[in-house]
């Protein structure tokens, strides 16, 4: 097995021409930064490194996400911020989607995601062609997914296809000195609920297009130029793996989810470097 070396944040700056940082867990919580977030942001701004975000984070465009930043004093531009919700508008392309009626679990920018990417945003409760989660939040939960998981099976009843599309894959987040379930798990009761109606069919699940997908590891290629990044996050299966499996250099800090305790994990998930704080 491949020996793991300790790294620092000074020997990443010197050794790769663009550096890719999750967002939670990494720079910042959800209402609070982490340890040496501002002082590294700071001082790649100053030296002019080349930097982005990228985050599976679905509920706010990259404008509203870079205005929260600065409240941290993070100064992060929008077009340095890729997110799993930008990803739709390609999707929608890729599968020709326009148009499509969206039921919509999400904040405002989940919505906005949808309609920037060419759906139709309908009302929870009105006849839909697509199931999009864009995040745990911003929505009556009990409520909606009552009325979600009815309205799937009386259509799958009835022998028609729903497209379900998930833009963030992660099943939990760090969330302060705890930690809070995210998107993911939103989609796993109602791929639960589907199974148990209709055990037979291996087909209704949702479509899930951040990391540890390639998709967003696409677009940091395509506005870097280059393949020589590497990947700092804290969650085995989503930043480690989806840096690996695209062919990039990965770095595990210990201030998020996942244990530097790494004696256990696949060859898959074992990042180049351990990093213990910023």
């Amino acid at each position: 097995m491949t020996p793991i070396k300790d790294t620092t944040m000074q020997e990443l700056i010197a050794r790769y021409p663009v550096i890719l940082f999750d967002s939670f867990g990494v720079l910042a919580s959800s209402n609070a930064v982490l340890p040496g977030a501002v002082e590294l942001i700071a001082n790649l701004n100053a030296i002019a490194k080349t930097y982005f975000v990228l985050t599976n984070d679905a509920s706010a465009l990259p404008e509203s996400r870079s205005e929260n930043y600065a409240k941290l004093a993070l100064n992060i531009k929008p077009e340095q911020i890729i997110t799993s919700g930008g990803l739709l508008s390609r999707y929608f392309a890729d599968e020709h989607l326009q148009g499509l009626r969206c039921v919509i679990l999400g904040p405002e920018d989940s919505v906005r995601y949808v309609q920037i990417a060419g759906g139709e945003v309908v009302p929870i409760g009105a006849d839909f062609d697509a199931v999009v989660i864009g995040d745990q939040s911003g929505f009556p939960f009990l409520e909606t997914m009552d009325q979600v998981m009815t309205d799937l099976f009386r259509k799958t009843d009835k022998g028609e296809n729903v497209r379900l599309i998930l833009p963030n894959p992660d099943l939990i987040y760090p969330d302060g000195d705890g930690f809070g379930f995210a998107s993911a798990s939103i989609a796993m009761l109602l791929e639960s609920a589907l199974k148990l109606r209709y055990p037979e069919r291996d087909d209704l699940h949702f479509i899930r297009l951040g990391k540890p997908h390639e998709a967003i590891f696409a677009e940091a290629l395509r506005r870097s130029g280059t393949r020589d990044m590497v990947m700092i996050g804290d969650q085995l299966e989503t930043d480690i793996k989806g840096a690996n499996d695209f062919g990039l250099d990965s770095v595990l800090v210990g201030t998020g989810i996942a244990a530097l305790d790494l004696s256990w994990a696949p060859e898959s998930m074992r990042p180049t470097y351990t990093l213990r704080s910023l």
